[in-house]
């Protein structure tokens, strides 16, 4: 016997008995969208690398070791996008997008992701991510609406109470030049105890220290200066303005000053709402302002704001708050037959109740009369029915209801109708 084929480590399957999960979160986050006015984009599931060392930054974790990047038959470098954001500007550029009425409300639904992490619970190397870009608005109030979006999003899971949203500015470049200053004076004290990552980091982002894995690393960051100590009056006031919002909307939020987020093309706002049910991958949905990424992709200057949340993260949280997911939709009927020369007709019949919009399965493997009601049992279905000769003869047909209900007579010719009557009727 050949060798078993497992699938690729940091990946998985979803199974059917999962899939009403995604399901449901997937149509609460479209009617959330269309209640706040964003529509719907797909990028590719590849792109140039270079988007991504542009775009992403070539200092980060991703771009320097996470990302899945091969070399095409014509010799171009690809990669499997490790994030949303990227992709979605190129679009906006590639496609004139920002021609359109500002602001531009786009959203994904989900997006795969692909990033060569250590696998662990709640990150893996293919996952998924619904996430909100917003064009074309620079002030506190787009932001605010970005993160209300999120925020709305746990309100209708109930989840809203259990996750705690972290805020910070990162600055601007006037900013944050005087803010890089202060940092690398302060880690030149601390280089020989900095990781070796950290040290190549140094000159070019230093900020990258506050996203080091390292313990060392993380000690010597709780004592390095504080970014929200030297924002600019402009930075500032974005800043404030943004919390004297969220507070008017009732949005609990904690200032933490440590939050960087792992992309360079970040600026001013950056948030993560992180929840405390799920174990040590606790951020369950991070974004922020990136005003400068679409200039650095070749577009002209167009302020953005948007987030990142991980689907698969998301429903870790809701499992463990107990959420009560809607079960898939069942079988509602089940067509059976005495013998294999009736399989044309009752073919014919199921086919009808299908084309009603009646959830219907017949046998197709066999079975006997009894074993078929037995698997009608198992399926769940409401209705069940066994098709023989008399039932030929007659026309009718006695129809079994499985939950205890009392049987009825039906006929053949007009079985779709007289079964929508009862289903309706319930």
């Amino acid at each position: 016997m050949a060798s078993m084929i497992q699938l690729p480590k940091g990946t998985r399957d979803i199974l059917p008995d999962e899939m009403h999960k995604w399901y449901h979160v997937e149509e609460v986050v479209r009617r959330l969208c269309e209640d706040f006015g964003y529509k719907e984009i797909r990028t590719p599931v590849f792109e140039s690398t270079d988007l991504f060392v542009r775009g992403v930054g070539d200092t980060t974790d991703i771009v320097q070791k996470e990302m899945f990047t091969m070399v095409d038959a014509g010799g171009r470098s690809l990669t499997l996008r490790p994030e949303g954001t990227s992709p979605v500007v190129r679009a906006v550029l590639e496609n004139s997008l920002y021609a359109l009425p500002m602001p531009l409300k786009l959203y994904y639904n989900p997006l795969t992701c692909y990033r060569a992490e250590k696998p662990q619970a709640g990150r893996q190397r293919e996952f998924h991510q619904f996430g909100v870009e917003l064009f074309g608005a620079a002030t506190p109030a787009a932001d605010a609406e970005v993160i209300l979006v999120a925020f709305e999003l746990f309100s209708r899971f109930g989840l809203a109470d259990r996750l705690l949203l972290k805020l910070n500015s990162i600055g601007c470049p006037v900013c944050r030049a005087q803010y890089r200053e202060a940092l690398l004076s302060y880690l030149e004290g601390h280089r020989a105890a900095l990781c070796d990552t950290c040290r190549q980091r140094m000159d070019k982002n230093p900020m990258r220290v506050f996203d080091c894995k390292s313990e060392i690393c993380q000690g010597i960051a709780t004592g390095a200066p504080l970014i929200t100590d030297y924002l600019c009056g402009d930075c500032r006031a974005h800043f404030e303005a943004l919390q004297q919002t969220l507070l008017a909307l009732k949005i609990p939020f904690e200032v933490d000053p440590t939050i960087v987020r792992g992309l360079d093309y970040y600026r001013r706002t950056v948030f993560e709402f992180v929840s405390g049910d799920i174990g040590a991958q606790a951020t369950v949905c991070g974004g922020g302002r990136y005003d400068g990424l679409v200039e650095e992709l070749g577009g002209d200057p167009l302020p953005g704001i948007g987030f990142g949340l991980g689907i698969e993260r998301l429903i870790m949280s809701l499992d463990s708050a107990g959420y009560a997911f809607p079960p898939l939709p069942g079988v509602t009927v089940y067509v059976g037959m005495t013998d294999a020369s009736l399989d044309v007709l009752t073919t014919k019949l199921v086919t009808d109740l299908r084309r009603a919009g009646i959830s219907t399965e017949k046998d197709i493997v066999g079975r006997s009369v009894k074993a078929q009601m037995k698997y009608a049992g198992k399926l769940g279905v409401r209705y069940a029915l066994i098709i023989g000769q008399n039932e030929v003869e007659t026309g009718l047909v006695t129809v079994k209801d499985m939950q205890g209900g009392e049987p009825f007579e039906a006929r053949l010719d007009s079985l779709a109708q007289a079964l929508l009557e009862r289903i309706q009727a319930q």
